[in-house]
Order: C-alpha cells, then structure tokens, then sequence
C-alpha cells in the first residue's frame, strides 16, 4: 500500500494495493520485487481507465488488484476511495509469460549468489526481455479499457506476477 501526494485531477495510479489473501507465500526476493515495484509506480504512471474518464473521472486513481475465478480484478477508486469501475481480465495468455518470468527470476537470484558478472548479466537479459514482452501483452489486454504507458505495464505486470506466487 502506496500513498502519492501528487495534485489532484491527473491521469495516474496515487495508491495501489494487493489483496493480500490471493497471495499465499512470497519469499525476500519477492517480497523485495514487490516492494520496489509499487514505489516505483507511484513515483511515475501513466493510467487512464478509459469508462472512468467518459463519466468525468479524471484521477489520480486508488486500484487494487486480486485475482479471482483465475481472472484479474482491477478494482479503481478515486481518491476518497468511490468506486468508479471493476474491471476482469482474463489472465490465461499470462500463464506462460508469468511461469517464464518465474523461473527466469529464480534463475537470476541464484546466479546473484554464485555466478559470475557476465552470467548474471546474461540472465538479466533474458529477464528483462521475458518482462518486456509480458508488459506488451498487458498493453495490448487492457487495450480499450485502460490507457498506460510501458513503464507502467511492467510494473503492474510484476504486481501480478506477485498474485500468482503459491508456495
């Protein structure tokens, strides 16, 4: 849960919160990715929930992200916490992407302990390609619903991964 003391009325994510009953277990490294991803969405986003803003809506925004029936739930509030719109995404082309960025992820922890600079940077590679991609994928889903920038894609992509983590 994330605060953002930006001036009212501009098209940006001010608080974001996981539901924290959809996560089971999450390790340091995890807990770490989370935590990076939610100060560095704060800082900067770009986030428009497009039938939000054909009523007016004009943010910053409160949203909250859970899954539910394997589908995710967008849940976005203005400032004082009224509900402006629910949205589900279905997240069965994210399977793949999400165990990729998994197991990509493991990978690179393990090499941080033990591999050499140039092995590390390899797997970084191939990590931030697996992320990039993804990010991609989120854009294009949330295509007529959501307006974001690629920044913005990544980090909530990284927050969903962090909803799929079951121990």
């Amino acid at each position: 849960m994330s605060e953002s003391s930006s001036p009212s009325g501009d098209q940006r994510i001010a608080y974001i919160q996981l539901d924290e009953e959809t996560i089971i277990w999450r390790n340091a490294d995890i807990e770490q990715e989370r935590r990076i991803a939610i100060f560095d969405l704060i800082e900067e986003n770009f986030f428009k929930p497009l039938r939000a803003a054909e009523k007016g809506a004009t943010g910053p925004y409160r949203l909250t992200l859970a899954v539910r029936d394997g589908r995710l739930l967008m849940t976005i509030a203005d400032e004082q916490d009224r509900l402006l719109e629910e949205l589900l995404l279905g997240l069965a082309r994210f399977r793949r992407p999400i165990r990729d960025y998994f197991a990509i992820c493991d990978s690179y922890y393990q090499a941080i302990r033990k591999a050499t600079p140039a092995e590390i940077e390899t797997i970084d590679m191939a990590r931030r390609g697996v992320h990039n991609r993804a990010a991609e994928l989120l854009v294009e889903r949330l295509e007529g619903k959501i307006e974001t920038d690629f920044a913005t894609a990544r980090r909530l992509f990284t927050l969903i991964c962090v909803l799929h983590i079951k121990g």
